[in-house]
């Protein structure tokens, strides 16, 4: 399937986009592990998530859902999960082989994790390794790559674990594994990234600490039932975020955004270009910032993006290239070797599609330079990638000619309607089948 986005267009109303990925997926894990039953509202029904719904289900554990948005989880216990009787297929989600490589690396059975094509080249080296130290014993394909086998010993040891980039997964896998070790398990990371492990392990009633960048927890603990509401992914508010910023004449609401102040850099650095947000009706649901947000057209400008910002937006940065795009004048990003490893090279996918369309780029090592121009028309590759099959249809809302964008179907893996909810804000876009 592919996108046909028509030139022109602007962006109006209220939406809210589908919950965060990153918590859907931490939710259904812990609640799993927990004593008693989990109620989950606002899960992001995507093929990503219910991936990780899948593989608890094959672990023994009932799951209700989901409907509207809505899981009920009868948890086993952090000790109750049973051998599966398959491999476990995460599909396109890196998120959920990492993490659950974490959790499965305690366990006392082996447990094999697999995923589409896509999944099986990207590197798993990172968390690999933080695991083996634990005492995990662990076989995969050539540099790390899945499938992994995970033969479980049922006895971890803590270590203290400096990460070598910035990575919410590496960090979030240790410190599951790390529930499961004798002693003590803690990360040090070298930037901060996303805390939602850490929260809702909290929220669970698993004591974590965290001091001088140094988060640390205990063995042996237990996780109790809990309510979660999840609020809506910033990361799929940024493809809306950038396409109103972009488009003359937008005036747009997304709402029930989750503010996390480690996933606000998509903010921060639109804010630096020059972008009207607004934020209101600031709230806190189960622990998470919730704003809703509005956002008006506006001139952007190019900038070098803090290296500080990058791993508080490191999911958003296909969104971000189309903005700079469209700038006026360049922007530098360094410190982003992790785009390299995401469902796609992003950068180098990015790259190759701002040239389709005739925009001016420079690629490094570690990041990218754009240079702000007209887009204009053409047919781009996705590389099964959802994150840049979105970008390049917002990219429509100012280009000078129809933009095809091939192979979407990867799309649901994280934002399943997103098409009918672009079209309704003002995006020309329909579907077809790819040829």
């Amino acid at each position: 399937m592919k996108f046909c986005v028509q030139p022109g267009g602007s962006l109006t109303g209220r939406i809210r986009v589908p919950g965060d990925k990153s918590m859907s997926h931490r939710s259904v894990m812990l609640g799993a592990l927990a004593e008693g039953q989990t109620q989950v509202s606002g899960f992001l029904e995507g093929e990503d998530a219910l991936a990780t719904v899948a593989a608890f289900r094959a672990m023994g554990v009932k799951i209700e859902g989901p409907d509207n948005g809505k899981l009920f989880i009868e948890g086993v216990g952090l000790n109750g999960l049973a051998a599966p009787e398959h491999a476990l297929d995460m599909g396109n989600s890196g998120t959920s082989m990492r993490l659950l490589a974490g959790l499965l690396a305690g366990q006392e059975f082996t447990a094999t994790l697999t995923g589409d094509e896509s999944l099986c080249k990207r590197p798993m080296g990172r968390v690999i390794s933080p695991l083996e130290r634990m005492g995990a014993v662990i076989a995969s394909e050539p540099e790390g790559r899945p499938p992994l086998i995970i033969h479980g010993q049922g006895t971890l040891q803590g270590i203290h674990y400096d990460l070598p980039m910035a990575s919410a997964q590496v960090k979030s896998c240790v410190l599951l594994a790390g529930m499961y070790a004798k002693g003590r398990t803690s990360v040090t990371e070298p930037a901060p990234t996303r805390d939602h492990t850490e929260r809702m392990l909290r929220g669970f009633g698993y004591n974590v600490e965290r001091r001088n960048g140094v988060i640390s927890l205990e063995g042996g603990g237990s996780l109790k039932g809990s309510t979660i509401d999840i609020p809506a992914d910033v990361s799929s508010a940024a493809f809306f975020l950038v396409g109103a910023s972009i488009s003359p004449g937008s005036d747009l609401i997304l709402e029930h955004v989750g503010m996390n102040p480690t996933r606000i850099g998509v903010l921060n650095i639109l804010g630096l270009m020059g972008a009207d947000i607004q934020v209101l009706n600031e709230r806190e649901v189960g622990g998470e910032p919730v704003a809703d947000l509005r956002v008006r057209h506006a001139p952007l400008k190019g900038i070098e993006i803090p290296e500080e910002e990058v791993p508080l937006a490191i999911d958003e940065f296909p969104a971000l290239f189309i903005a700079a795009a469209c700038a006026e004048g360049r922007t530098v990003l360094t410190g982003a070797e992790e785009l390299r490893v995401k469902e796609s090279d992003r950068i180098a996918s990015m790259a190759e599609g701002l040239t389709t369309l005739g925009i001016q780029n420079e690629v490094r090592p570690d990041g990218i330079v754009i240079e702000g121009g007209t887009l204009g028309g053409g047919s781009v590759s996705t590389y099964h990638d959802h994150r840049i099959a979105m970008s390049f249809a917002i990219a429509g809302l100012r280009a000078s000619a129809p933009i095809d964008v091939l192979d979407c179907d990867h799309v649901t893996t994280s934002f399943p309607g997103f098409a009918a909810l672009a079209s309704k804000a003002g995006l020309l876009l329909h579907e077809a089948a790819d040829a």
